[in-house]
């Protein structure tokens, strides 16, 4: 199935949560908006400076070099008289710009006499360095929309309205399993004694960092046994209370693999081939009344079906409207002369000269490149590459976030 059919099926399935509360503007960073903010006052509320000076008219300034008595000194949170006529007002940066006064000169245009005058050394223009009232943020405008996923610039813009607190959507309630007799904790065994045939639970630490990076409550329910009664309780235990199931391993057609029977025996199970390279066997359906995710065991493939089909539907499950994933155009200073009938998504990192460097071996096992690039290349079926063409470059900073 092509990736952006499997998409657009998955977040059919991926209705908005019912629910909301109200959260402290200063802890909403990553929480999602479940109303429009609208803005119950203009930002700036009145014309204020935006530079420390001399607030003055220009008509009393008809060329550089003239002087003018100051009349008052204006600091920011006081308010100043109407400007006589023939004078200057000191004023400092946000400080309201007095009535009468129509421009700012900045400090440095200026030379303050020992007379109690200052010489203005240029010849200003109306509006100048004057921030004016509502030229931010307008009376009854909307200044975010729901479905926007507050990043530390929006809450400082909700708060410039005043707004203490936020109306959030409910966080996913997730539980991680992971499965296969091999995983082996770190810690359970030094690395030099580690018995054949296991390997260290790597997917397990950076799946539960990213769910917990979309905002969402994890449960960790550990290691579940390749056993398939084991499998059908961890699994029952995981859909009471949570909204999302997600495993890793286990969802292929081997003897020893029961996350797909059990399942299907505690609800419904769709196992889809997504044609991309690293990941290609996903699962979803339903465990009870949980949604069930379930994602390849080869790390690195984990690791990409989680970012491409995950993300977008952790988010969309929050009310986010726009889940697409970020891509930035980038040259490739790499080959890549074998394409591939899959979708591929190739480790990259930026190097200095502006272009993106390839990992050298892109197996769907080595999470080393996960760590030396910054972001991987989203390459089209049957696509070869050549030095110097345009590739579709995703950060990893955007799909990790």
């Amino acid at each position: 199935m092509p990736l952006d059919e499997a998409l657009a099926a998955l977040l059919a399935r991926a209705l908005p949560l019912a629910g909301t509360e109200s959260v402290p503007t200063l802890q909403a960073d990553g929480r999602v908006l479940a109303q429009d903010l609208v803005s119950a006052l203009q930002v700036p509320a009145f014309d204020n400076s935006a530079m420390d000076g001399y607030a003055l008219r220009c008509a009393d300034v008809a060329a550089p070099g003239i002087a003018l008595p100051v009349s008052q000194r204006i600091a920011a949170g006081s308010v100043g008289a109407p400007l006589q006529g023939g004078t200057a007002a000191r004023i400092f940066t946000g400080a309201p710009v007095p009535p009468g006064a129509d421009a700012v000169v900045m400090q440095e245009d200026c030379v303050a006499q020992d007379d109690g005058t200052v010489r203005v050394q240029t010849q200003p223009h109306s509006g100048q360095n004057i921030r004016r009232a509502g030229e931010d943020i307008a009376l009854g405008s909307t200044v975010l929309h729901a479905g926007t996923r507050l990043a530390p610039a929006a809450l400082g813009l909700a708060a410039s309205i005043g707004l203490e607190h936020l109306p959030v959507a409910r966080r996913p309630r997730v539980a991680l399993l992971s499965t296969g007799d091999e995983l082996v904790m770190p810690g359970q065994v030094p690395p030099e004694q580690l018995p054949p045939g296991a390997i260290f639970n790597s997917n397990r630490f950076f799946l539960r960092a990213l769910v917990q990076r979309l905002g969402c409550e994890l449960t960790d329910l550990g290691k579940v046994p390749d056993q398939r009664e084991a499998t059908l309780a961890a699994l029952r235990e995981a859909a009471a209370g949570h909204d999302v199931v997600l495993t890793s391993g286990g969802v292929s057609v081997g003897e020893e693999d029961h996350i797909k029977p059990a399942v299907q025996a505690l609800g419904s199970l769709d196992l889809w081939q997504i044609a991309i390279k690293p990941g290609k066997p996903f699962a979803c359906g339903r465990v009870g009344q949980a949604h069930f995710l379930g994602l390849p065991g080869n790390p690195v493939a984990s690791f990409v079906t989680f970012a491409v089909l995950v993300r977008p539907f952790l988010l969309r499950l929050q009310g986010v409207r726009d889940v697409t994933m970020p891509s930035i155009a980038a040259r490739a200073d790499f080959a890549w002369p074998k394409a591939d009938k899959r979708r591929e998504f190739l480790r990259v990192r930026r190097n200095a000269a502006g272009g993106l460097d390839l990992y050298p071996h892109q197996g769907s096992g080595v999470l080393t490149s996960t760590v030396w690039g910054d972001g991987v290349v989203d390459n089209p079926p049957g696509q070869a590459i050549a030095p110097g063409d345009t590739v579709r470059y995703l950060p990893f900073s955007e799909l990790a976030a």
